[in-house]
């Protein structure tokens, strides 16, 4: 993967909690927030993915039982 150069304006003590984490963890401050954006970004597919299936779920009536009643039916006309 090729690499780019990003640059960000962050509060001092931001910065100063990402190079402490980074110190830590044994790792550089790009690795850190690297990290965290791809498993922010594999976080948010996952839950779309999610909502997806539960939208075809509700579109088709996968998983319900019973007799499925029209408009008429439901509303005892």
């Amino acid at each position: 993967m090729s690499h780019g150069n990003l640059t960000l304006r962050l509060p001092d003590e931001v910065i100063r909690l990402a190079r402490i984490t980074a110190a830590e963890r044994e790792t550089s401050v790009s690795a850190l927030v690297e990290g965290l954006l791809l498993r922010d970004a594999e976080i948010e597919a996952r839950q779309q993915e999610r909502w997806r299936r539960q939208l075809e779920r509700m579109r088709t009536g996968e998983g319900l039982t019973g007799p499925f009643l029209g408009r008429e039916e439901s509303h005892g006309r």
